[in-house]
């Protein structure tokens, strides 16, 4: 039978989510911990690939295994097994061929940054020490809106066949006095995309560029036009959404 397990990590110890040689990933964990409880290899696919020190509130992945008597004790046991830094919340059944990746509608990542100085704030949000204008930061980030070739915030040399996603959702709110979260919302994700997004649109906010810029950096199709990528550590995966009949809210 296949399952969806739905579940969330702090990625600061993991070389990404997927697994690699020589490197500790959050799917490697997820993995032996699933094999080991089930008492048959279990090999997960999860609905995106988040990099180092990216964390996930809500990430989804699929495994096949035979029926699970009770998948609420088995969420009990993993909890016990796992590391502190990875938490599942529960595992579903699902049609067959269901796909966690392919069937995902849309995902949707936050990216927090505080411009005031706090030792509370450090780990998992960006410290920028810079005024910066938040409405201009909104305009250049509606330019997202109108293309859908993202080369220019892409890493380079990736395995897609297309650089082509559509965003639907993209705007910088005030969490509290001195912390934001630019929130973005698309059907796919390039690698580095989000944070190489955010980096940018900083530049906008600082007065580096003018939200024409930004428009013209997505045009031109080239990473090197666009600025720094951000640090993961203030990266989250919040949400991967399924047709209600695949992965029920």
């Amino acid at each position: 039978m296949r399952y969806f397990i739905h579940f969330s990590y702090d990625g600061t110890a993991y070389h990404g989510w997927q697994v690699q040689p020589n490197a500790n990933t959050v799917q490697a964990e997820l993995n032996r911990a699933l094999s080991t409880i089930l008492r048959t290899d279990v090999e997960t696919t999860g609905a995106g690939r988040t990099d180092a020190g990216v964390h996930a509130s809500h990430m989804v992945a699929h495994f096949d295994v035979p029926e699970i008597a009770d998948p609420a004790e088995t969420c009990r046991r993993l909890a016990r097994l796992l590391p502190a830094d990875i938490a599942v919340e529960r595992i579903v059944p699902v049609p067959a061929g269901s796909h966690a990746r392919f069937d995902a509608r849309a995902r949707t990542y936050h990216y927090y940054i505080y411009t005031r100085k706090s030792p509370f704030l450090r780990h998992y949000a960006a410290h920028i020490p810079f005024t910066l204008d938040f409405a201009a930061m909104n305009e250049a980030a509606s330019c997202l809106f109108q293309q859908t070739d993202f080369t220019s915030f892409s890493k380079t040399h990736t395995d897609v066949k297309t650089n082509n996603c559509r965003v639907t959702s993209a705007h910088w709110v005030e969490v509290e006095d001195g912390l934001w979260r630019f929130e973005i919302t698309a059907d796919r994700f390039l690698r580095g995309m989000v944070r190489a997004i955010v980096g940018t649109l900083l530049d906008v906010g600082r007065g580096r560029l003018s939200v024409e810029d930004f428009r013209r950096v997505i045009e031109r199709r080239d990473r090197s036009a666009a600025s720094d990528s951000v640090p993961a550590n203030a990266l989250f995966l919040v949400d991967v959404s399924y047709d209600g009949c695949v992965f029920p809210s």
